[in-house]
Parts: structure tokens; sequence; C-alpha cells
């Protein structure tokens, strides 16, 4: 998925997608692929590389997490190692993750998440036991691995992260992949201009036209993964575009059996980056409703399982909620 369709941003520490960014993803992207054929070009033109501009590792609180790995995810993945000083096996695996970011030499970055010191932001990623370890590229999560893991694994994993951010986020590292004599490569030209043309709709904020345009790839191809998320980012951004938040928040706490209201709040929620609030909020809401009203709630929470991934822990967590209720 491109990187404008799905971004985390300042709610990251709450465990959060924030899709009012979602317009902005895009441009931010573009500026950083720039950026790099900028570097490559120099390069090639035979003046000096640009240096990395910043460490290959650093450990990171949560206060710095927004800084130093959602915004720099949109110019180079970032592997973020969760750890802590009394596991074994975190002692053999953070080694190796740290050598191969050197090794990469900017093709990766590695962010290390002490869980003891920054216990919220282990709690927001699911995290159960360490040693964990996921990337966030272009702002979206995508999880990797958890337990100890030979060098030869963990190798071929990052290489297959490197491969994803490149093919599917238009990012390639902070070297820009070119190497010495070669000719930078210009950005990646879009292979399925009916996708494309639905993500420039969102990015100019014509939700109704996204819309549209994600329905109309899913005529042609309903299985597609990226067609369905956009579609399902548009219209959650379009149904909350117009509302008051005060007045939908006040609607739902006084009738907690209006589906209507309840579907609203869950919107809001969601987009405000109460992830787990929203789906708690529709479990609750399939749990004492029935017949139509059950499935209307049922069917909006699995769109906003949509909007998040269905890797998510949080989705993971809130399916077996939701399969207790029904059955």
């Amino acid at each position: 998925m491109q990187s404008r369709n799905s971004r985390l941003n300042s709610a990251a520490l709450r465990g959060a997608v924030d899709l009012a960014a979602v317009k902005a993803a895009g441009e931010a992207a573009q500026k950083a692929e720039q950026a790099r054929v900028d570097r490559a070009r120099q390069a090639a033109a035979g003046g000096e590389p640009a240096p990395v501009p910043y460490e290959l590792v650093l450990d990171v609180t949560e206060e710095t997490f927004e800084a130093e790995v959602v915004q720099r995810s949109t110019e180079v993945p970032v592997v973020v190692d969760f750890w802590a000083e009394w596991c074994g096996p975190c002692k053999q695996l953070s080694p190796i993750l740290e050598r191969l970011a050197e090794e990469y030499a900017g093709r990766i970055v590695l962010a290390k998440i002490d869980v003891d010191a920054n216990q919220l932001i282990a709690q927001q990623f699911g995290i159960q036991g360490i040693p964990a370890v996921m990337a966030v590229v272009a702002g979206q999560l995508v999880p990797l691995f958890q337990g100890a893991e030979n060098e030869a694994n963990v190798r071929k994993i990052i290489d297959q992260l490197i491969a994803v951010a490149e093919q599917r986020f238009g990012i390639v590292g902070l070297q820009g992949g070119a190497g010495e004599g070669e000719e930078p490569q210009a950005p990646r030209v879009p292979v399925d201009p009916a996708l494309e043309a639905a993500h420039d709709a969102l990015d100019r904020g014509d939700l109704g036209g996204a819309v549209q345009a994600y329905q109309n790839v899913l005529t042609d191809r309903p299985g597609n993964a990226e067609a369905k998320l956009g579609l399902a980012q548009a219209q959650l951004l379009r149904r909350v575009e117009a509302v008051d938040p005060q007045q939908v928040r006040a609607a739902a706490a006084a009738a907690p059996k209006d589906v209507e209201a309840q579907l609203q709040a869950a919107d809001l929620d969601l987009v405000g980056g109460h992830v787990e609030d929203a789906f708690g909020r529709l479990v609750d809401t399939v749990g004492r409703t029935a017949g139509e009203d059950r499935d209307t709630a049922r069917l909006r929470l699995l769109e906003l399982f949509e909007v998040i991934g269905p890797e998510d822990p949080r989705v993971i967590t809130a399916r077996t909620a939701l399969a207790r209720v029904l059955f």
C-alpha cells in the first residue's frame, strides 16, 4: 500500500492511525523521494555523496517516537526492536540487528525501545513477549517477527522489508539505491492507473471521487487489498467530515441502544486515534442489539477492521470479542 493511504502521526503513542492526515501523506513521501533522487544525481555527477543525516541505530522513548520513528519512516524503513535488560534472547538478537543496520548503510534505521522504560509504546503495539521486532514504513506498521532469530533469517526478513518498502511505498532508503557509477533511478511509475487515480482523488480531498474510484477498481478486481483499504479510509473520512463531534458524543452517551449514534461515535473514536474504544463500542453495540441493527453494527465494525489492517493486534483482539458476542 502506498504511503499516501495509511500513516501514523502524532497519535502514534496512543497506538493510533490518524486518518485525517491521509491526504498529506503522499506529499511527504514525494518530497522524500525527490530528496533521495537529488542526492543520487549529485553522487553520479561526481559530487561528494551525501552523508547519512542521522544515526542508523538509536534509542527511542515515548517522547521521541514520533520524530525518530514515524517521521523518519517516510524516508527509510525503520526497524523497531522491543527489548529489555533482563531478556536473555534480546541480548542475542539486538547485536545482530545493530550489525545489520550498519551493514545496510542507510537502507534501514534501527530504533531500539526498552519496554520497561516505555511501557505505553509496548502496550499500544500489542507486545506480549520479547524480543519482538516490527517495522514502520511510510507511517504504516509492518509486523516482522517475535522471538530470537539467527542472522541469516533476520537478513532475509530485512531484505523482504526493503523490497516491500521500495515496491509498495516508493521508499528505497537514504542512499537512493544507486551504486557507484550507476544512474539514479527516477521515482517508480505507477503500475495501476485506476488505483493511482483513486489515490490522487484522496490526496485532493475529493472523498466522493475517491470512493467511486476505489469502487471501480474493486468491481474489476474484488480481491484488491489496496483498493479495499483505500475505500474504507475514504468512506470513513467522508462520514466524519461534516459531523459535530460534541453532538455525536452526547447523542451516543444518552442513547446506548441507538445504533446510528454508536456508529458515528465509533467513527470519531477511530479518526481521533482511539482505536480500541471504537472497536469496543461496536462490539458492545452488536452484543446489545438484534436483527438488522446487530448486522448494521457488525458490518461497520468489519469496515473499521479494514481501515486498521487485519494483522494489527487490536483487530485480532476485537475479532475474538466479536465472535464471543455473536456466538
